[in-house]
C-alpha cells in the first residue's frame, strides 16, 4: 500500500494516504536535480560500485568457509550431500534452496566454488538494492526516499562497526554479501513491496497470494533467523493494510502453501530447528554495548514516533514495535539466540528515519531534519571507512582510514596441493572453520550442528588430540578413528610432537601452520 499517492510539482509527496499526510518534498519540485538529489545518487553509485569491488575481491571472514563447503558438498552428491563439514550422514540446514541452486550452478558450469560464490554475491545484491527501491515506494512517492532509505540501512547504525549475517550495516554486507543470509534478506524487501501492493484496493488474486507464500517459505528454508524478521515484517504490513476477510483469505492460502513447502523440504526438519539448543551463549553479545553499534538509529525512533501519531497502524510502526518485543523477551528470558530478530527493529526505524527527511517540509524543521541526518551518516561513514580495505591494501590506505582496516582470512589454499575432496584433516575450530571450503572433512565441525548425534564425543576428539599430556596411543587412536590423513597445526597448540615417526611434514603455512601427513 502506497503511503503517499503519485503526485507531480509542489503537491509530490504531499498528497493524502492512508497513514497520514507526508510532509513533502526534500528539495524543489525537480526531485534529483536539486544539489542534495545529486549528492544521494552519487553516494548510492558510490557504494555500489564499492561492493562490486568487493564481490571482486570476496574478504574471507566468518561463516564464508561454512557456505563454500556446503555448494562443495552439493556440487558432488546433489541429492545426498552428508554433513557439510564432517564425514557423516546427517541433514543440514545449510542445504536450502539457495545453495542448492549454487549447486546446481557449480555441477552444471564446472565452476569453481570461489566463482559460483560471487555469482551468488551479485545476485544477492542486486535483489538487496532493487527490493530496497521497490519497498520503500510504497512507503513514500517521493524520488529521493529510495536512495536515502539504501543509505540510511547501510550507515545509520552506530560509532562502533558491528559485523553479523542478516545485518545490514555496510561493512557487515561486505563480509556477507554471499551469504544466504543477503539473498533472504534482499528477497524479503521484495515480498514486503508485492504484500504491500497486493493488499492495496481491491486484493491481488490467488496466484498473486500463493506465489508469496511460496517466497515466504524459500526465505524461511534459506536463512531461518531473516525468516522471522520477514514474518514480522508481513505482519506489520497486513495490519498496516487493514486487510480485509477477502485479501486474509488469500494470504492464508499462501501461508498455508508456504508451511507445506519447508514441512516437505527434503534436506533437514525446519520444526526440528525450533528445538536446537547451544545457540544462547554465541548470541549473547547481541544485547551487549547497543549503543555504541546502534546509537544514530534513535533518530529514526523519532521520526517512528512522528508516524504514530499521524497512524498507529502504519506499517513501519508496528513493525518496530513487534521487533523490539521479540528482541526484549529473548534479553528478559535468557533466550538471546531470538536477537537475531534485531533487524526488525533496526530496518524500520532507518527506512522512517529516510522516509521523513525525504518528505520534511521546507522551513526550519527541514533544514534541522536534513542537517542532522546528514551528520549522523557521515559519522556512520567513518565509522565503517574501513571496509574500503577490502578492495585497496592497507598500505594505499590514508592513516586514519588504515587504523580501521580490518585483515581478511588467509584461508588455505596452501593446502590443496596435498588434500583431496573428501580427506579427513585434524584442525583446532579456528582452522575447522576454513578447511571443509576446499573439500576436505575435519574431525569436529567448526561450528555448531544440532543435527550431528556425535558432535561432544567428536569435539573430545580433538581436544584428546591437541590437548595436553594425552599419552601418544590415545592420539593414534583418535587418528584411526577417524580415519585422519592430515593435520594443520601450530606448534603451540599440541598433538604429536613434529618428529613422531607417524607424521610427515609436507606444508607450511602463515603463522608458523604446518599440514602433516598421518603415515600409516
Amino acid at each position: 500500500m502506497s503511503v503517499a499517492a503519485e503526485g507531480t510539482g509542489a503537491d509530490a509527496g504531499r498528497t493524502a494516504s492512508r497513514f497520514g499526510r507526508p510532509w513533502g518534498p526534500l528539495v524543489a519540485s525537480g526531485g534529483p536535480r536539486g544539489a542534495t538529489g545529486v549528492t544521494l545518487w552519487a553516494a548510492v553509485a558510490l557504494v555500489v560500485l564499492l561492493m562490486l569491488l568487493v564481490i571482486v575481491r570476496l574478504p574471507w571472514d566468518g561463516d564464508l568457509g561454512m557456505h563454500a563447503a556446503t555448494v562443495e558438498r552439493l556440487r558432488h552428491r546433489l541429492l545426498d550431500p552428508g554433513n557439510p563439514l564432517v564425514h557423516a550422514d546427517t541433514p543440514s540446514p545449510y542445504y536450502t534452496p539457495w545453495t542448492v541452486f549454487l549447486g546446481v550452478v557449480a555441477r552444471i558450469t564446472g565452476l569453481s566454488v570461489w566463482v559460483v560464490l560471487r555469482i551468488a554475491a551479485l545476485i544477492s545484491l542486486t535483489l538487496l538494492v532493487t527490493g530496497v527501491w521497490r519497498y520503500v515506494r510504497t512507503l513514500s512517492s517521493h524520488r529521493l526516499a529510495p536512495p536515502l532509505g539504501l543509505l540510511c540501512l547501510l550507515f545509520l547504525w552506530g560509532t562502533q562497526v558491528f559485523d553479523w549475517s542478516g545485518f545490514l550495516g555496510l561493512n557487515s554486507l561486505a563480509l556477507t554479501v554471499a551469504y544466504p543470509s543477503m539473498f533472504a534478506l534482499g528477497t524479503a524487501f521484495h515480498l514486503w513491496a508485492l504484500l504491500t501492493r497486493a493488499l492495496k484496493g481491491e486484493p491481488a488474486g490467488w496466484v498473486t497470494f500463493l506465489g508469496l507464500g511460496a517466497m515466504w517459505a524459500v526465505i524461511l528454508l534459506s536463512h531461518q533467523f531473516t525468516g522471522v524478521v520477514t514474518t514480522l515484517g508481513v505482519l506489520a504490513t497486513v495490519v498496516g493494510a487493514r486487510a480485509g476477510r477477502r485479501a486474509l483469505l488469500r494470504l492464508g492460502a499462501g501461508m498455508l502453501l508456504g508451511a507445506a513447502i519447508i514441512a516437505l523440504w527434503p534436506y533437514y526438519d525446519f520444526f526440528a530447528l525450533l528445538h536446537a539448543g547451544g545457540l544462547e551463549e554465541i548470541h549473547r553479545s547481541l544485547y551487549q554495548h547497543l549503543f555504541a553499534r546502534f546509537g544514530l538509529v534513535l533518530l529514526g525512533v523519532v521520526a517512528l514516533a512522528v508516524r504514530a501519531r499521524r497512524e498507529w497502524r502504519d506499517p513501519l510502526v508496528v513493525f518496530f514495535l513487534l521487533g523490539v518485543v521479540v528482541f526484549a523477551a529473548g534479553g528478559l528470558s535468557g533466550h538471546y539466540s531470538w536477537g537475531r530478530a534485531l533487524p526488525a527493529v533496526l530496518i524500520p526505524a532507518q527506512l522512517a528515519a529516510a522516509v521523513e527527511v525525504a518528505g520534511a517540509v521546507r522551513g526550519t524543521l527541514r533544514n534541522v531534519a536534513i542537517w542532522v541526518l546528514a551528520a549522523a551518516l557521515g559519522i556512520g561513514t567513518w565509522t565503517q571507512v574501513g571496509t574500503v580495505g577490502y578492495v585497496v591494501g592497507r598500505d594505499a590506505l590514508p592513516g586514519a582510514v588504515a587504523a580501521k582496516y580490518r585483515v581478511p582470512w588467509v584461508g588455505y589454499h596452501w593446502i590443496t596441493s596435498w588434500v583431496r575432496y573428501g580427506d579427513v584433516v585434524m584442525a583446532r575450530t579456528w582452522t575447522a572453520r576454513q578447511v571443509p571450503a576446499y573439500g576436505a572433512y575435519t574431525v569436529a565441525p567448526g561450528y555448531p550442528d544440532f543435527f550431528l548425534p556425535d558432535q561432544a564425543k567428536r569435539q573430545a576428539a580433538v581436544e584428546t588430540y591437541f590437548g595436553a599430556g594425552r599419552s601418544r596411543t590415545a592420539r593414534l587412536g583418535v587418528l584411526r578413528s577417524y580415519g585422519v590423513r592430515w593435520i594443520v597445526q601450530r606448534p603451540a597448540e599440541g598433538g604429536l610432537p613434529s618428529g613422531d615417526r607417524a607424521l610427515r611434514r609436507v606444508a607450511s603455512g602463515p603463522g608458523g601452520q604446518v599440514l602433516y601427513q598421518v603415515v600409516r
